[in-house]
């Protein structure tokens, strides 16, 4: 119909609003039938758009310009109230398909706000199965200026909607032409806008959303407590479990992408449970993200982003047929956060949803936050008690040496046992070293563990290896490791130590010994007899002129001394029991074998005495005396 200049006067204007109404309430009706109402709407815009180039194209009668272009106003606030009013979703989308305007209905199916859909493809509106026949439906109208149909699903926060698309040509005088895109659903008519919900649908929209935080509350709590019972599998492992519970409750793909090298390096897809869903998901993660993609967005901004309606089928990069990985998935909708410790970014966790699966709401959006976090948390711990352990393992070899220098007509033979929990560096050492005339054995105890400990035990060690380089009496080298000990401090701690210098004299091992606190050695006897040999002194780092006990001893061929830390005198039986009671007659049954194999049997003792729960480290270096060198 055409609208008459008239219609400004009043008439057609009042009758345009009338019928509107008309058509509202009519809508609401059970019996509605919404193809003769859309059919009967779009007169209605026919009419206004005619009425609106008329009163634009016309001459204004002489002292009515005002007038005019009063009713020109009023005609458009009209045309914008029906397309805003009318009950079925409409959409005004220009040339390349940009959704330009969409009304109340568009949006409560696609249930978001006014303004979301206006700037956004069409397309990105549609489930991706049917988004190409939506392109070429779209391009026949614009070129043929006939209607056209299309039945598809359009993607709603709740999931997919069936929709039947018509799709018709809107020309306006002086104006680009536009596409009048109209959708009807394909089962039960949308609550139309403004309508109040009963008592029921409260009731039941209520316990929805209760059931939907308790769901994201159990996932917060199932994700915390999978980061803390793998405190001892790897980094790997860790965000293989992740991404495999959160694929099975918070998307249907979950995709980590951890940074390494320089760059983000994909790590882990997971998805459905089936045997085509797994395949694509070691296939996709094989290619890594590319710059440009959304993980490599995220990554570099710190910053989460989620795509409802993805368009951009390159936004996950290429799959590993080159096809874009998001088709590959069927993604509708991409959630994508960093992974941070809230210093430093470790990667990426990408959370893909098919069409079926509805949208991210706010609430998925921080709960995906947190567990990105909580990914970040657990990435940086692990990392960080690597390190230590590496520090730690490197920090204890050098003060264990693993290869013990060779004594002349001497055999000796050393063990140290971690305690059972806990990998702190222990304070035990033990060196062997060239003296003036012969050779040293030391071995000490540092109180404490940690870091600092292990300071003080490396000062000790290298203090008594350099001081008796130049100085073959025991007692004067501990005097001077006590001296270095009082200088640096090393926040109070001490050192117990016995230090040994042997030397032979004809078919006699000569050994002068001096103890700083340390507990003796067992003398073991070829024949079976074993006894402790005194120690006392007083420890290093305490005092500043404490005076070494000393003794000598001479051993002959098959005489054993067994040293050792007093994490073994202390080592506890399930019975609290000490093995240092039983030390002398465990040493006795091992008499006359060699000294390896004496550490290794009291190795097997210890172990088996305490049940394989040792309190603190222990340390045991045997030494025998064999035939003179010059034998």
């Amino acid at each position: 119909m055409q609208a008459p200049r008239r219609s400004a006067s009043g008439g057609d204007i009042a009758g345009l609003k009338s019928r509107a109404e008309a058509l509202r309430q009519a809508a609401l009706l059970p019996e509605a039938e919404r193809q003769t109402l859309l059919d009967a709407a779009l007169a209605e815009l026919d009419g206004a758009i005619a009425a609106l180039a008329e009163s634009a194209g016309g001459e204004p009668v002489p002292g009515a310009a005002s007038q005019a272009l009063s009713d020109l106003h009023s005609e458009r606030r009209l045309l914008q109230a029906v397309f805003t009013a009318t009950p079925t979703p409409l959409y005004i989308i220009d040339q390349d398909g940009t959704v330009l305007r969409a009304n109340a209905a568009a949006c409560e199916l696609l249930g978001v706000g006014p303004g979301y859909a206006t700037g956004r493809s069409l397309t990105s509106l549609i489930e991706p199965a049917a988004r190409a026949a939506a392109r070429s439906q779209l391009a026949a109208v614009r070129r043929t200026g006939r209607l056209a149909r299309l039945a598809c699903g359009m993607l709603s926060d709740q999931g997919v909607v069936g929709c039947e698309l018509v799709i018709a040509p809107v020309n306006v005088r002086g104006d680009a032409d536009r596409l009048l895109v109209s959708v009807g659903l394909g089962g039960a008519p949308a609550s139309p806008a403004g309508r109040t919900a009963g008592s029921g649908d409260k009731a039941g929209a209520a316990a929805g959303t209760v059931g939907s935080m308790t769901a994201r509350l159990d996932l917060l709590a199932e994700a915390a407590r999978t980061l803390l019972e793998s405190a001892s599998v790897s980094e790997s492992v860790l965000l293989q479990r992740c991404a495999r519970l959160i694929s099975g409750q918070l998307a249907t793909w979950a995709i980590v992408d951890v940074h390494r090298r320089g760059q983000l390096r994909r790590h882990h897809v997971a998805g459905p449970d089936d045997g085509e869903a797994a395949a694509l998901a070691h296939a996709a993660a094989t290619v890594d993200p590319g710059p440009g993609s959304l993980p490599d967005r995220v990554y570099e901004s710190g910053q989460q982003l989620v795509i409802t309606h993805a368009d951009d089928e390159m936004l996950l990069g290429p799959g590993p047929d080159g096809r874009p990985l998001l088709t590959r998935l069927g993604g509708a909708c991409v959630l994508s956060v960093p992974m941070t410790d809230g210093s430093r970014r470790y990667g990426v966790l990408t959370l893909v949803r098919r069409a079926d699966d509805g949208q991210f709401g706010l609430a998925e959006c921080a709960l995906a936050a947190e567990i990105g976090s909580l990914l970040g948390l657990a990435i940086s711990g692990r990392r960080t008690l690597r390190r230590r352990t590496e520090a730690a393992d490197a920090l204890r070899a050098s003060l264990l040496p693993p290869v013990l220098k060779p004594v002349p007509g001497v055999e000796i033979a050393a063990a140290h046992l971690p305690p059972s929990r806990g990998r702190e560096v222990g304070g035990d050492f033990y060196d062997v070293y060239p003296t003036p005339g012969g050779w040293g054995v030391a071995i000490g105890d540092v109180c404490g563990k940690g870091e600092d400990a292990a300071a003080a035990t490396a000062a000790a060690r290298h203090a008594i290896r350099v001081l008796a380089y130049a100085n073959g009496d025991p007692a004067q080298v501990l005097r001077g490791a006590n001296d270095i000990m009082l200088a640096e401090g090393f926040g109070g701690r001490f050192v117990t130590a016995s230090a040994a210098h042997l030397s032979w004299q004809g078919d006699t091992l000569k050994v002068v010994l001096a103890t700083a606190g340390h507990p003796g050695p067992m003398l073991v006897k070829p024949e079976g007899r074993a006894r402790l040999v005194p120690g006392g002194g007083v420890a290093l780092g305490i005092f500043p002129d404490p005076e070494p006990a000393t003794l000598e001893l001479e051993l002959i061929n098959g005489d054993v001394l067994f040293f050792y830390t007093d994490g073994l005198a202390d080592a506890r039986s399930p019975r609290a029991t000490y093995l240092e009671d039983s030390l002398a007659d465990s040493l006795a049954t091992l008499a006359g074998r060699r000294a390896a194999e004496i550490v290794s049997d009291m190795r097997k003792v210890v172990i088996d005495f305490c049940q394989g729960m040792l309190r603190d480290d222990l340390t045991m270096l045997a030494l025998r005396a064999g035939v003179p060198p010059d034998q």
